[in-house]
């Protein structure tokens, strides 16, 4: 790994700017020394302009979501246009509690192709909702992946992080952490799909994240066996002292 990328998607977190400056302050102080890290904040839209002149050049900021259409009568929305307007570099789209909340495959492809029209950088997540052993999962996922990026152009790829979120292993709920062996099968399996839609260097082109509770006691397992290029963290990256712990441990494997 010549360089990895962890992500910080704080959710509606955390309640006040003050605290997301100090935060950012924080973290930018932590890193001041990382070479090979390149770290992604994405805060609360409301904080992301605020936050432009306080995250420094080592820290991008990205947003966790954002519509399709440029302009429009869309109440509460925001076009990819602000969006790097505001100093955005990257856009989550696809996150499970989104896709969970009725949005569709389909949509998340047409946020696709708009963040890459204006020239941001799409994180997009990917993950099944539970494992069975008949292994229909890869049935779900194989279609996820398929209506998701249908039609993208094959130049934009490279462009282009598929963060592998496995839904059963998120949240209070999850009876247990997936595997980094369980990580490198998806992404292997995501590979198959877009080289059968596609090329095998286009498959190869993409980079991936693992987005399921990471914590600084497994990031340096999925980083080493989870077939990833990076991480995407959502609780911990609240929390300073681990979040630079994760910094910290995926700086010392390059």
């Amino acid at each position: 790994m010549k360089n990895s990328y962890i992500i910080a998607n704080w959710k509606m977190n955390p309640n006040t700017l003050r605290e997301a400056g100090n935060l950012v302050a924080g973290i930018a102080k932590n890193i001041r020394i990382i070479k090979n890290a390149t770290v992604v904040i994405a805060p609360p839209s409301i904080y992301l302009y605020p936050l432009q002149n306080k995250v420094g050049k080592k820290i991008k900021l990205a947003a966790q979501d954002c519509h399709f259409e440029s302009d429009g009568a869309h109440t509460g929305e925001l076009s990819p246009r602000m969006l790097k307007n505001a100093g955005v570099a990257y856009v989550i789209l696809g996150h499970s509690e989104q896709r969970t909340a009725g949005e569709t495959s389909a949509e998340v492809n047409e946020k696709i192709k708009a963040v890459l029209k204006v020239g941001l950088i799409p994180i997009v997540c990917i993950g099944e909702t539970k494992r069975d052993t008949e292994h229909q999962y890869l049935s779900f996922l194989e279609t996820q992946v398929k209506e998701t990026f249908s039609g993208i152009p094959l130049a934009s790829f490279s462009k282009i992080f598929i963060a592998y979120e496995p839904l059963w292993a998120i949240g209070v709920e999850a009876n247990r952490e997936a595997t980094p062996e369980e990580s490198i099968e998806m992404v292997i399996f995501i590979k198959r799909v877009l080289a059968d839609m596609y090329t095998t260097k286009v498959a190869e082109s993409i980079r991936f994240l693992y987005g399921g509770s990471v914590h600084p006691e497994n990031a340096h397992l999925f980083l080493i066996h989870g077939g990833v290029h990076g991480l995407l963290v959502g609780r911990d990256s609240l929390n300073l002292k681990k979040f630079t712990k994760i910094i910290e441990i995926t700086n010392g494997l390059n």
